[in-house]
């Protein structure tokens, strides 16, 4: 039995088996991170009205606006759906938002204060035990 070379499908031509192994570096333009490429994995995509109609975005970018086009989608969806690492979705992600392509929805931890420490704003000792003592009581 004949085996295919390593990382080609059967099914698969000459120029899109060519062109599925470009290097991830290529993509983000030898960039391992950009300004915000740490958003979280769960981290929804929005395409912003008319992006989807704008020009000189590369492949993976107009692949990114067609699956974001009528719904939510996480990075860790696209990252997925493109093949991509997720490294390299974050960064284009970050970059498309930065464009204005695209608005990136991620959840804010919530800030606790404690009493000890700085005096930040969030949730009070006081209400964290009431919480707790209300759920005792039931």
């Amino acid at each position: 039995m004949a085996h295919a070379p390593f990382g080609s499908q059967g099914s698969q031509t000459a120029d899109s088996y060519e062109a599925s192994t470009v290097r991830p570096y290529a993509v983000t333009g030898g960039r391992v991170r950009s300004s915000m490429s740490d958003l979280p994995l769960e981290a929804l995509v929005e395409v912003m009205p008319g992006a989807v109609s704008s020009f000189g975005l590369t492949p993976e970018k107009r692949a990114i606006l067609q699956h974001a086009a009528h719904t939510y989608v996480s990075i860790a969806e696209l990252s997925a759906l493109l093949k991509l690492p997720l490294g390299v979705v974050r960064i284009l992600v970050a970059d498309m938002q930065e464009e204005g392509h695209i608005t990136v929805h991620t959840s804010a931890p919530v800030n606790v204060h404690t009493g000890h420490g700085s005096n930040h704003s969030g949730l009070s000792l006081s209400v964290l035990e009431s919480v707790l003592n209300g759920i005792s009581a039931l």
